[in-house]
């Protein structure tokens, strides 16, 4: 099962971020809208994402510990053919936890993704994914790169997800 490191901080200005990623060199590949509905399982989170203007959408289930700072998660993606079907389907067995609606920027740096997200409801947030595929040591440094060039503190860090972020503002 993949893994990556995660962290998450708030972000003052999707426009700074998106500089310093560039000045780290990274690319920016793509601007999303996403929609991800949350589902409540017994374990870890499962969401389905749709992005808007688009027909495809993923199935995500992913685990990891509700802690502030770095962190490794697990996940599993699947793609999914009928986003209506598939939403209907999961919202009898599971129920609906939470719709969450983000524009996200995605930049890649190396097997580091940085997104600068904007959360309806939220805010500006960046969220760093760093994969682990060259093994844990190089996935840290390059964590504690961008945590240096983003100036991201630790208490700066969220250790929830959105999902229970917006939850928890409606409460």
């Amino acid at each position: 099962m993949p893994r990556n490191l995660e962290l998450k901080a708030p972000l003052s200005s999707s426009y700074a971020g998106a500089a310093i990623a560039r000045s780290l060199g990274a690319r920016r590949t793509n601007r999303f809208y996403h929609t991800d509905t949350y589902f409540n399982i017994p374990s870890g989170r499962l969401k389905l994402r749709e992005f808007r203007g688009n027909s495809r959408s993923q199935l995500i289930w992913y685990i990891r510990p509700n802690t502030r700072g770095v962190r490794i998660s697990q996940y599993a993606i699947a793609p999914v053919q009928d986003t209506r079907e598939t939403r209907k389907i999961l919202s009898r067995l599971f129920g609906v936890q939470v719709v969450v609606r983000k524009r996200r920027d995605l930049f890649i740096l190396n097997n580091a993704r940085i997104h600068l997200d904007r959360i309806a409801g939220l805010g500006n947030f960046v969220e760093f994914e760093v994969i682990v595929r060259y093994g844990i040591p190089q996935a840290k440094h390059l964590m504690n790169v961008l945590k240096t060039a983003f100036s991201v503190r630790q208490r700066d860090c969220i250790g929830t997800s959105y999902c229970t972020m917006l939850m928890n503002r409606t409460r």
